[in-house]
């Protein structure tokens, strides 16, 4: 029979109040399993909300950083992890979140360790923190290694909503001006083109040229609109194939303004990847290929792949940085200088700040920056649909005189 996790409060033999978590076969294994502790149940019931092993849960990054800076705070006071987790639980709104602390805590309960527990739950961490918490797990470093993670997946937050919404806003007046632009085409400059050539006058070519692309979005709008879906589902299936995502990313490398913030995003993150994985305690190999994957922008990936050939074969991490294309030359001086100096962490961690410092200063101007080329462009639109209706005008009013 399939183990189900039972949470319990109980007395112990010293009449202290007991609570916790255990997986057992039936209420009444678990009522049994108890008693054989020396504990008296005073409540028993099945967990609620049980992750399983096959659902999905979504958790955000908000989530997992209030629940790692707790973790931390359970373990400075020395208090059991397994009833730590079950009480981070027993506060949690989300309840699926919830239901995967308390099967951890069963899990840990029932002897295995926190790495071993958090494993099956390795999409809902993500491998860098799994990783991390295992190496600190073996060096002793686990409060250290889980405050700094916290505050590495806090900065990538804040980062990441930063950048969205300061692009927030160059979308909205694109999505403005296209609607806007396609109710003049459809409905607007059909009507002046058939009002003019009932009146005998010959349209120009920029006004028949308009009236056709309008028409044609009336009469095959499905097919545009399929065309606009079938894009949609194309880039997002490239993005999944590594070609794709690696062509992609080199489009997006070459945006002006997108490029600067997307380069400084990358590379702190792969920083600080990096040097969380040297200080928690995994090899140079293992925290290139975590700082690599968590970038998450292939072309600083292949970089990250690059270093770690080349140091399998024996050469030194400053010279191999040579043949990397995407990493700043910042950063480059930077991580040999802290290879030379034995000091690569601790350099690693000023290349974050200084990144994260230029991607805040970027996205507070990103719109300052992109808003006189939107103005541009809303004003060559008029320009183009005034002219479209205008023109046909003029050479009217010429035949009338």
């Amino acid at each position: 029979m399939t183990a189900a996790t039972f949470q319990y409060r109980a007395v112990d033999k010293a009449g202290a109040k007991r609570r916790g978590s255990l997986k057992a076969s039936t209420q009444q294994d678990a009522y049994r399993r108890l008693t054989m502790q020396g504990l008296t149940p005073v409540r028993l019931r099945a967990a609620e909300g049980r992750a399983g092993r096959g659902r999905r849960i979504r958790v955000s990054t908000q989530e997992i950083t209030h629940f790692t800076y707790q973790l931390a705070v359970l373990l400075e006071a020395r208090i059991p992890i397994a009833e730590g987790l079950i009480s981070i639980a027993e506060q949690e709104s989300n309840g699926a979140f919830a239901g995967m602390l308390q099967e951890i805590a069963a899990s840990i309960q029932a002897g295995s360790t926190i790495t071993e527990a958090m494993k099956p739950f390795r999409r809902v961490f993500g491998d860098v923190y799994i990783e991390t918490v295992h190496a600190a797990e073996h060096s002793g470093t686990m409060i250290k290694v889980l405050e700094t993670l916290a505050e590495m997946l806090e900065r990538q937050g804040e980062s990441g909503k930063q950048l969205r919404g300061a692009l927030t806003y160059p979308v909205v007046v694109v999505t403005a001006i296209t609607l806007a632009t396609t109710f003049l085409l459809v409905f607007v400059v059909p009507r002046f083109a058939d009002m003019f050539a009932q009146r005998g006058v010959e349209l120009p070519l920029l006004t028949r040229v308009l009236q056709a692309f309008g028409l044609s979005i009336r009469n095959f709008w499905w097919a545009y609109g399929g065309g606009a879906v079938g894009a949609v589902i194309g880039l997002r299936l490239s993005w999944r194939s590594p070609q794709g995502r690696r062509l992609l990313d080199r489009m997006l490398n070459r945006a002006p303004v997108v490029r600067s913030a997307l380069i400084g995003l990358a590379v702190s993150r792969f920083a600080r990847v990096f040097g969380l994985c040297l200080s928690s305690g995994l090899g140079l190999l293992e925290s290139l290929d975590m700082a690599g994957r968590a970038s998450g922008r292939p072309l600083l990936q292949h970089d990250a792949e690059l270093l770690m050939r080349q140091v399998r074969q024996g050469e030194q991490l400053t010279s191999a940085l040579r043949q990397c294309t995407y990493l700043p030359s910042f950063v480059k001086r930077m991580i040999s200088a802290g290879e030379q100096s034995s000091e690569l962490t601790r350099l690693l961690d000023v290349v974050a700040r200084h990144y994260e410092r230029e991607v805040t200063h970027l996205t507070k101007n990103i719109a300052t920056i992109i808003e006189p080329v939107l103005i541009a462009v809303m004003t060559g639109v008029v320009l183009v649909v005034a002219l479209a209706v205008f023109l046909p005008m003029w050479d009217m009013v010429g035949l009338i005189g």
